[in-house]
């Protein structure tokens, strides 16, 4: 009878056994399928955060913001060399610290790391050490994961996460790790771009506008904050003209005052830039073609009024000459989110492939 008493009890552990097991792997497989969906989540904030209009240091850090957030990691620091030097493009921690954070690849700890491509980490044992890289400060980290950072093969910096604690990164899941460092890459290649753009914008010296670039940077954070905008691309048709039958520098004067016309009479809502050559190109953020239309009849009659004496040249005493400009113009709309670089190139087509002397407002 206790024998039997016995192997009861026995099968009855062996089956709350086999439950548990059952239960732990479902919790486990929960766990799994509840953090792939949140790196899902932070994936898509990662690329709605690329899409947003605005510049790539504010992108960069945003990033490193969601990192912090939504993996709880106490620092968070990403280190780019610019060409020149490393520099710290986006971090959490004190700025006092970052001239240390942006020379870690120099030390001895992380070299190995730098060439092989494999995270490194590295903790303290007790609370009165500090970290091999750290020169002045001691409670603020006290274990870090150092990750290298590749575009096409070329080591461009690195990305560090730190903590307040010893051995806190003990248990992490690397892998959830390699595949924000992955993510991190692939901003940092997609906005590469955009900070080319940023940097090669310039005053041009005649009209005194913004070149064409800053439409697709800086700019574009103005004009996306409207569903709607209407683009304008205007053409001084007789640039060429002036510039061969009078001089170049009346030319130079004549691009001079028709910005300075259009300009008085613009919103500093609207980006006014010089497009390429005798072009030019305006966005009326948030306005409808009709109105737009309106308004450029206006300005093109100023415009057209506008006369210039001869500069640096000389004609017979007989001859009243002139200078006077003669604009087309050509406007569409601009949908949030599409391709505005496409949109400027159909009305440069359109210009470019017009009759010289066609000399009034198309809509496209």
């Amino acid at each position: 009878m206790i024998i039997g008493v016995i192997l009861i009890l026995v099968a009855i552990i062996i089956l709350l056994l086999v439950y548990n097991m059952s239960i732990h792997k479902k919790i486990e497989s929960f766990n799994n399928l509840n953090q792939k969906v949140t790196n899902l989540n932070i994936l898509q904030d990662f690329m709605d955060t690329i899409s947003k209009t605005s510049s790539v240091d504010e992108k960069i850090n945003q990033i490193n913001d969601i990192i912090v957030e939504r993996y709880q990691v106490k620092y968070s620091t990403i280190v780019v060399y610019d060409g020149t030097k490393y520099v710290v493009r986006a971090s959490n921690v004190d700025k006092k610290h970052w001239d240390t954070l942006s020379n870690l690849q120099a030390e001895e700890i992380f070299k190995e790391s730098i060439q092989t491509s494999i995270p490194k980490y590295v903790t303290v044992e007790n609370e009165n050490e500090r970290l091999p890289y750290q020169k002045m400060e001691f409670a603020r980290a006290r274990s870090a994961m150092f990750f290298p950072l590749y575009i096409d093969n070329v080591y461009i910096g690195y990305w560090l996460i730190e903590s307040n604690v010893p051995h806190d990164f003990d248990s992490i899941d690397t892998t959830i790790l390699e595949v924000v460092r992955s993510n991190i890459v692939a901003i940092l290649k997609t906005v590469q771009n955009q900070k080319i753009i940023e940097s090669i914008v310039r005053d041009d010296k005649y009209s005194e506008l913004k070149t064409a670039e800053y439409l697709y940077g800086e700019g574009r954070k103005i004009i996306d904050q409207y569903t709607t905008s209407t683009v304008c691309l205007i053409k001084i048709t007789n640039l060429e003209d002036i510039n061969e039958d009078i001089s170049r520098k009346t030319g130079d004067v004549i691009i001079t005052k028709v910005c300075e016309t259009i300009k008085s009479n613009l919103s500093d809502q609207y980006i006014f830039v010089r497009y390429m050559g005798p072009k030019f190109a305006i966005v009326f953020s948030g306005i409808e073609m009709k109105a737009v239309y309106e308004f450029m009849k206006q300005i093109k009659e100023q415009v057209e009024a506008i006369e210039i004496e001869p500069v640096d040249v000389e004609f017979e005493d007989e001859e009243n000459v002139l200078a006077k400009p003669k604009i087309n113009v050509i406007i569409s709309t601009y949908y949030k989110g599409t391709a505005l670089e496409g949109v400027l190139k159909k009305l440069e087509d359109y210009l470019d492939n017009a009759d010289k002397d066609e000399n009034k407002i198309s809509e496209l």
